[in-house]
């Protein structure tokens, strides 16, 4: 790290700590050279990402997105507000660890669809009527026979 006073690259840091929510550490450095000290603050760099909709139109990733679509799904259903966290927690690491700048809407769509088939099958008949725009009963039927047969 330079030293702001006297532009020396070497420094030693005498003390970190985490500050404010423990997303930036603080850390207290003494240059090597002049011995005057300092204060820097590192924070993780958040590349952002991308959701490419279905007409190629492109949005910030919005984790409140996906968590309001879950909780419509999940309406008068008994899963609690942390597995609905959780869901979107996973989703969301799920997504920066791909380190993909981009993601489509699709892809969002089958990771929730997943979660909520591992947590409550009727949210994910809710979901998933609406995400893959069920148009009539032959299909919204279809799809509860697939889950029945996965079941056996």
């Amino acid at each position: 790290m330079k030293c702001m006073f006297c532009g020396c690259f070497d420094s030693k840091v005498i003390d970190s700590r985490a500050a404010e929510d423990g997303t930036i550490i603080r850390r207290r450095r003494e240059c090597t050279n002049c011995g005057k000290r300092f204060t820097t603050y590192e924070t993780v760099e958040n590349t952002p990402i991308f959701v490419i909709k279905t007409n190629g139109a492109r949005q910030a990733f919005d984790p409140n997105k996906i968590r309001n679509g879950i909780i419509k799904a999940c309406e008068k259903r008994p899963v609690p507000a942390s597995t609905i966290d959780r869901i979107v927690e996973d989703i969301q690491k799920k997504i920066y660890n791909s380190l993909a700048q981009e993601v489509t809407s699709k892809e969002l769509g089958e990771m929730v669809c997943e979660a909520l088939k591992e947590t409550d099958e009727v949210a994910y008949v809710r979901f998933a009527s609406v995400y893959r725009s069920f148009t009539d009963t032959t299909s919204f039927i279809k799809e509860l026979e697939k889950m029945v047969k996965k079941d056996k």
